[in-house]
């Protein structure tokens, strides 16, 4: 170690420009990096989707899950299996264990999934594999809205979701409230037999229409032309202009006996925001890509749009995720900079000015070292991140503190700077090494944390070991070779000096101020070793029983004021989407009375494209509350949702508030099984009745299937 901080300090120049090259490319790294929210937590769940029109929650079962079921069980590194049937189609998720391979585990289910669909009804659309991914959930929503028709606010949401998209971080865009465009036939009954037709004719010639002929070519011998067969319908012309049967040089076309119209396909969802019927479009971002940038090129994307929409057509956003990270990024650096403030000034008050700007250095040269390796690993900065250098902002200086204090005393003693400086770092390098290794060595444990909790929490030991590492740099090597230049007693003189050659004799008393007590009372505890152990001793267990006695509990992340939240209302029973959007909007307008604490009410009624949605829930409500500080406490918000809804018979309104830290879900589970598939539906309302007798629980959901009609041949 000594020959390498001699090379450093020989080497003056080519250090600084190593440092300096060090700390630009540290503040780039900090200026580029992803910033998000949360950690982007790679959470261990896949699910297979299976979509079949129209079939029962039993026949899905037996026709999709099995089938499924048997080929997916059989991968290595699944946790649990779960799978749902339901109305029209079924799932089945894969839960593996924490730190899978992702890779892998996407080759291994899609191979299984091919070799399943060979069992499953030929009417059964393509199984989709996903994964369940925290970056891939919206961070933007933008609503359009305006007094224009249907079809032209469907128009702009779809151009405007192509240009969205075309934005390289944007992973995705889905329209809340698009609805698909269809062309209805409506036959004329006399006009067919006054032609001579049957139904027969008509429905045979519309199957055999709207196809691709692949003609080919010809060849003639003196050129070579492609034939062209005109048979893909594009416009409502080509379905009028269709022939539908020819008898002699007489061609009877569709529209001879039937009108045609455009119109839309029955709607599955209702989109309003703040009671005001839109169209939203959700925008996702690719994962590790900066949410902040990626929200500013989004905004730019609909303001350059904007100028080709009609007048009335108005575009406004809602869920800015941006905001909030703005807002915890500049909280969170403001406290970084008044921790280092005050650092600074404990150090200057101590070791002098000089001294002390020479280790106040090191601070923003350990985080942008720190900072630059983060990059590096391809992280993000996030609020485990930014909470990391706030704590490691006082242990990062101590190494730096012990060399220039060494120095100044040698430098006191008559040494020259290069020479002091030498000597710090050589007599002090094992010391801060050891000093170092012993607070790396606590936090190393944690790098191997296990679970879905270990993946969000790994960037606290991560940033700690990186800004630590970097900190033995600059203590040994940058600082040592700064003071080589710059550096002249500080805080230590010869009086000083003396009075502590002095008290090495064993004479304590020519020793003054906060030294001189501080030395005297570390001799009496040294000849007193067993009342100092056992008076420790005594410390740590009163400390547990004072909290033990007097404590609030334990729980991993605080609850605090949420940002969002969303209301899931429950229904049982097949009810239309009318009938939906009647219950919804009455919950809706409810929700409504107390706008003075949302920024945002955005309301769907319908299929709810919500993974964590139970089998029964008939809509949701996107609640996006205002500043904390100007409102009232978001749970005496939900208490009184609770009981403006209560009156309205055959719901149940659940509240989810935005989740801080890694998802875990409700705190109270229960799985019910049984080969009987017909005694669980009984079995979860007879638990659920038991629930609500014991009180003292909110929220409840289950997964029994929703109701429906059986034939009996």
């Amino acid at each position: 170690m000594n020959g390498l901080i001699d090379i450093a300090l020989g080497r003056t120049r080519t250090v600084l420009l190593c440092l300096f090259l060090t700390l630009t490319a540290g503040l780039y790294a900090y200026i580029t990096i992803p910033k998000e929210s949360s950690p982007d937590v790679n959470i261990p769940i896949m699910y297979v989707l299976m979509t079949h029109q129209g079939i029962s929650p039993e026949d899905a079962e037996r026709m999709l899950i099995r089938p499924m079921e048997r080929e997916l069980r059989t991968i290595e590194g699944v946790k649990e299996m779960r799978a749902t049937a339901y109305e029209g189609g079924a799932n089945v998720i894969l839960e593996f264990d924490a730190g899978f391979d992702a890779d892998k585990a996407m080759e291994d289910v899609r191979a299984k999934v091919d070799i399943a669909k060979a069992d499953l009804p030929t009417e059964t659309d393509e199984p989709s594999i996903h994964e369940v991914n925290v970056s891939l959930f919206p961070v933007l929503v933008v609503t359009l809205s305006g007094a224009v028709p249907e079809r032209t606010l469907l128009k702009i949401a779809r151009e405007l979701k192509d240009e969205i998209e075309a934005i390289p971080a944007v992973l995705e865009v889905n329209i809340g409230g698009n609805r698909e465009e269809q062309v209805e036939i409506v036959v004329d009954p006399s006009r067919v037999e006054s032609y001579n037709l049957v139904a027969q004719d008509i429905t045979g010639f519309m199957t055999r229409s709207n196809k691709l002929v692949a003609a080919g070519t010809i060849d003639t011998g003196k050129g070579r032309f492609p034939i062209k067969v005109p048979g893909i319908i594009e416009t409502v012309q080509d379905i009028m202009s269709l022939p539908v049967k020819a008898s002699g040089d007489g061609v009877i076309r569709l529209s001879d006996i039937a009108s045609i119209r455009k119109g839309f396909k029955d709607p599955t969802s209702v989109a309003r925001v703040n009671g005001q019927p839109a169209i939203t479009l959700e925008v996702s971002k690719r994962t590790g890509e900066n949410i902040i940038e990626t929200i500013d090129h989004v905004r730019k994307a609909v303001e350059t749009e904007r100028a080709y929409w009609p007048d009335n057509v108005t575009a406004s956003f809602s869920q800015d995720q941006s905001d909030d990270i703005r807002s915890m990024l500049s909280d969170l650096q403001n406290n970084v900079i008044a921790a280092i403030v005050l650092v600074m000034v404990v150090i200057v008050a101590a070791l002098g000015p000089r001294s002390g700007m020479l280790v106040g250095i090191a601070i923003p040269g350990s985080f942008l070292m720190g900072i630059l390796a983060l990059s590096a690993m391809g992280q993000s900065m996030n609020l485990v991140v930014l909470f990391s250098l706030i704590l490691a902002t006082g242990m990062l200086v101590d190494g730096a503190i012990i060399v220039v204090e060494y120095a100044d005393r040698k430098m006191a003693e008559g040494l020259h700077r290069t020479q002091a400086y030498t000597l710090a770092a050589q007599r002090m390098a094992w010391p801060v090494i050891a000093s170092t290794a012993t607070t790396l060595a606590a936090f190393l444990p944690m790098v191997f944390w296990t679970g879905v909790v270990g993946e969000f929490m790994k960037y606290l030991p991560i940033t700690l070991l990186m800004t630590l590492s970097a900190s033995l740099l600059m203590a040994l090597i940058f600082v040592p070779t700064l003071g080589a230049l710059i550096g002249r007693p500080g805080a230590a003189d010869p009086d000083s000096l003396k009075s502590l050659s002095i008290s090495e004799e064993g004479d304590l008393t020519s020793l003054k101020g906060w030294t001189g007590a501080y030395t005297r009372l570390l001799n009496r505890a040294l000849n007193r070793p067993g009342w100092v152990v056992a008076g420790a001793f005594a410390l740590l267990i009163a400390s547990q029983v004072l909290y033990a006695t007097f404590g609030r509990g334990v729980e991993f992340f605080p609850d605090i004021e949420p940002k969002q939240a969303v209301v899931y209302i429950h229904a049982r029973g097949n009810m239309a989407i009318a009938e939906r959007d009647t219950i919804v909007h009455e919950v809706e307008r409810r929700v409504l009375e107390f706008g003075d604490a949302f920024d945002t009410v955005y309301a769907r009624a319908g299929e709810i494209s919500d993974r964590e949605a139970a089998e029964d829930v008939i809509g949701a409500i996107s609640l996006e509350f205002k500043d904390w500080q100007l409102r009232r406490p978001a749970s005496a918000v939900f208490a009184d949702i609770r009981a403006r809804t209560a009156d309205i018979a055959g719901i149940d309104v659940e509240i989810r508030k935005q989740e801080e830290g890694p998802p875990v879900g409700k705190p109270v589970a229960l799985q019910l099984a049984s080969r009987d598939p017909k005694l669980l539906p009984a079995a979860v309302a007879h638990v659920r009745r038991g629930m609500m007798e014991l009180g003292g629980f909110i929220d409840m959901e289950d997964n029994r299937p929703i109701p429906g009609i059986q034939w009996e041949l």
